[in-house]
């Protein structure tokens, strides 16, 4: 499969992803918002800080390894051994939730039972649920590296969606049941997704005509289930020990990506109140990082691991695949680099009014707006990272991930330290300082190995972090009025006080659109050919 057509696959699989997400997200929001309307600020802070980090701890020991391990290299592999390899996360995930619910049991505060009851029955459902999750992995990694566009899409937005559905409803009918609702809505989202993969692939191994069918590599349901291969080893080795260079990697990723949760979670530095507010600011500020660059991120790794080979320099490749790669990734940067500014510009002048309209007096009052403007300036690093590790992670070979390990490890102490200190320091906005200082680091790493990798190339996408000093004015000068405006109209004026404020930003977004579209040519001419391509084959197909 050639360059261009990996190319167009991943830019279908990202641009599918992002009008989906936006549509079901959007429906998630609203559901979101009106449960909180009936919530407590310390349940908000058990399920969404302490029960939410047992599940995603378990879920992410147990897979991520395997996940970047057997989506690297090329789909011409014994899938027998790769799909083998893949069941071995259901142990482990038995093993992790197990050890880990044992911690959270014996060895963290329990929280008062009169005021947030069934505890222990949210610990136990919370791991069982990771494990559930874990039997559809084989599922996951097959459609991900064949790049089935919608599938991933479609089965994780309709299980949060009837999980936000059913505890809605939940809420509403039985509140007295506590953390009986959240539990028996993650257990049903986890069942949900597993049994989205497992209709679809059954339905696609059923029609042996279909295009998608032929060129598959299993033929019957039961291929996709662990067996013992008479002339062949259980598993790949080479996909076995470069698992375990990403596990041991994975391992001080997730306390980089989760290590606020555990702070607040093992050394009690806000109580469960806080740790709500904390959350439900975070997963607002997050919202566009996980609608936007996670599907890009997602697809693009796979693109990258594709066209790139991982033991061999940039010069000794195939030039016109390093080429592609080069420019994609250019423009990947560019793209990040202006969405995250945008949210960073825009996003200091409308916190409080986002937050007032999502949650209440709850959270426009208090740390809440301060903390969610500290978050858009994270968000701006998210975005680059997010980019740079996608092509890092994929273009580097097995030395240089366990070399980059001991990176993390010191990130990851320098990370728990800084926060715990800052925290002390400024209250919950030490979070996201201590975040946006790793992040920063792990982008520089990051920046070093591609300007390594393309040294001795003529390509130089790098270039895809400068902008043209007109938009940056245009940047600016949209940050001064919103904030002007922020003062004379918004909050405490009315409603309709509040809406000259949004049509005030709403024309400073769009003459800044407007200037980057005459500036960024070469940005546009990529989003053109490559997702505007991919919306055309998508309507052929």
């Amino acid at each position: 499969m050639g360059s261009q057509e990996v190319l167009g696959q991943a830019a279908r699989l990202a641009s599918s992803g992002l009008l989906l997400q936006v549509l079901f997200r959007l429906i998630t929001f609203v559901l979101n918002a009106f449960i909180l309307r009936f919530l407590s600020k310390e349940i908000v802070g058990i399920v969404n800080v302490r029960l939410t980090l047992l599940y995603s701890t378990t879920i992410f020991l147990a897979r991520e390894a395997f996940r970047r391990a057997c989506l690297s290299g090329s789909t011409q592999r014994d899938w027998s051994q790769t799909i083998n390899l893949l069941w071995l996360t259901v142990p482990l995930g038995v093993f992790w939730s197990l050890f880990l619910g044992w911690v959270w049991l014996r060895l963290l505060e329990v929280p008062n039972p009169n005021v947030i009851p069934h505890y222990g029955t949210g610990v136990v459902v919370f791991g069982l649920s990771a494990v559930v999750e874990l039997l559809g992995e084989p599922f996951w990694v097959l459609a991900q590296a064949h790049m089935f566009v919608k599938l991933k899409v479609i089965a994780e937005s309709l299980s949060v969606i009837l999980k936000s559905v059913l505890t809605a409803l939940l809420v509403l009918w039985l509140p007295h049941w506590g953390l009986y609702i959240f539990s028996l809505a993650q257990l049903f989202y986890t069942a949900i997704l597993v049994l989205c993969y497992v209709i679809y692939f059954k339905k696609l191994l059923g029609f042996s005509g279909s295009t998608k069918q032929q060129t598959f590599p299993v033929s019957r349901m039961t291929d996709l289930l662990p067996k013992i291969l008479r002339s062949r080893a259980f598993v790949n080795w080479k996909e076995a020990k470069l698992t375990w260079s990403f596990f041991k990697q994975s391992f001080l990723k997730q306390i980089l990506t989760e290590g606020e949760r555990y702070v607040m979670t093992f050394l009690n530095v806000l109580n469960f109140g806080d740790q709500g507010v904390y959350d439900i600011v975070n997963n607002l500020g997050s919202l566009v990082a996980r609608l936007i660059f996670q599907p890009i991120e997602e697809s693009f790794y796979v693109f990258f691991a594709k066209v790139l080979e991982r033991e061999k320099d940039a010069t000794l490749q195939k030039q016109e695949d390093v080429a592609v790669a080069a420019a994609v990734l250019e423009s990947l940067l560019k793209l990040a680099l202006l969405t995250g500014l945008t949210i960073t510009v825009f996003g200091f002048a409308y916190s409080q009014l986002a937050l007032d309209i999502y949650g209440g007096t709850m959270l426009s009052s208090g740390s809440g707006p301060v903390l969610l403007r500290s978050y858009c300036v994270y968000v701006l690093l998210l975005a680059i990272n997010g980019i740079t590790e996608c092509f890092t992670f994929a273009a580097m070979s097995k030395e240089q991930v366990d070399r980059y390990n001991f990176t993390m490890l010191a990130l990851s102490s320098s990370f728990l330290v800084l926060s715990y200190l800052l925290t002390r320091w400024c209250g919950s906005v030490g979070f996201i300082l201590a975040n946006c200082f790793n992040m920063g680091i792990r982008i520089t790493q990051s920046l070093c190995f591609i300007h390594r990798y393309y040294r001795e190339s003529p390509y130089r996408p790098l270039a895809g972090l400068q902008l043209s000093p007109v938009l940056l004015g245009a940047f600016a000068l949209s940050g001064g009025i919103t904030g002007v405006s922020e003062v004379f109209l918004c909050c405490e004026q009315g409603w309709l006080a509040r809406l000259g404020h949004v049509a005030v930003g709403a024309f400073c977004l769009g003459a800044t659109l407007e200037t980057a579209f005459l500036t960024e040519t070469k940005l546009i001419h990529f989003l053109r050919t490559q997702f505007g391509v991919s919306r055309l084959a998508d309507k052929i197909r």
